[in-house]
């Protein structure tokens, strides 16, 4: 790990957009970015992790204002180098505690990015960090994934999402205490390299408590950013959580 850039230093974010392409699909951000632009409706918004910009670039680009909270110089550097990338402030620091100047209309915090909080108390801060950069009547937005243990047969806790001659991909489950990390290992020119990734899965419900101990209430819940309906056999979700008005 990188001490000033967490788990997102220089290498990893020298690789970000290619290795997350599906991710910067036109379709898949239009749909992100047309969410989001609705529940701003003409005022400001914050992103927790604001990585390279996929999202903000683009959000700004509707006439969003944007500004982002970040830890890895690495990854803001890239968001710079993008046109555009110049005119979004960001802060450096860590999204669950990091305060900036003023109140959005919408935070969002998006791509599973509330796993990298690695306990339950940060997980918490971060709900309340939000709550408080919120005017009154805004909104908190997560998208995140449903943890996969379904997939978890008696005994086993790792589920492999990527196999090939030369990479392997698989994830780790503590269901005690909710623990979980991703797993890479890769062959380049005969030899292996190997990199593991901490994170911490939590439950819809689980959120909704953190927002509620935020003073949020829940406003709706997706499958995903083009509002399907969300099912027990939902993968992900897009969940939004609001303050109240007064």
């Amino acid at each position: 790990m990188d001490d000033q850039d967490g788990f997102f230093g220089e290498r990893v974010a020298a690789a970000y957009d290619e290795s997350s392409a599906d991710m910067f699909e036109p379709g898949v951000v239009d749909a992100t970015v047309g969410f989001l632009a609705g529940l701003a409706d003409g005022g400001r918004a914050l992103e927790l992790g604001i990585g390279t910009g996929r999202i903000a670039l683009p959000l700004a680009r509707r006439g969003v204002p944007v500004h982002g909270i970040d830890l890895s110089r690495a990854m803001v550097s890239r968001l710079r180098a993008k046109p555009g990338g110049d005119s979004i402030g960001v802060t450096i620091g860590d999204f669950a505690t990091t305060r900036v100047d003023g109140t959005f209309s919408v935070v969002y915090l998006l791509f599973n990015t509330i796993m990298n909080l690695t306990t339950q108390a940060e997980q918490v801060a971060c709900f309340r960090n939000a709550a408080a950069h919120l005017e009154p009547g805004g909104c908190f937005v997560v998208e995140v994934v449903i943890p996969e243990l379904r997939r978890l047969p008696a005994g086993q806790n790792v589920v492999p999402f990527h196999v090939s001659p030369t990479r392997w991909a698989f994830d780790i489950y503590d269901v005690a205490t909710q623990a979980t990390s991703s797993n890479y290992v890769e062959v380049v020119d005969g030899r292996g390299e190997y990199r593991s990734i901490p994170f911490r899965y939590v439950w819809p419900s689980e959120l909704d408590l953190m927002a509620q101990l935020a003073g949020l209430h829940l406003r709706e819940r997706w499958d995903g950013w083009t509002r399907d309906a969300f099912t027990s056999e939902s993968r992900q979700h897009v969940s939004v959580w609001q303050k109240p008005a007064g």
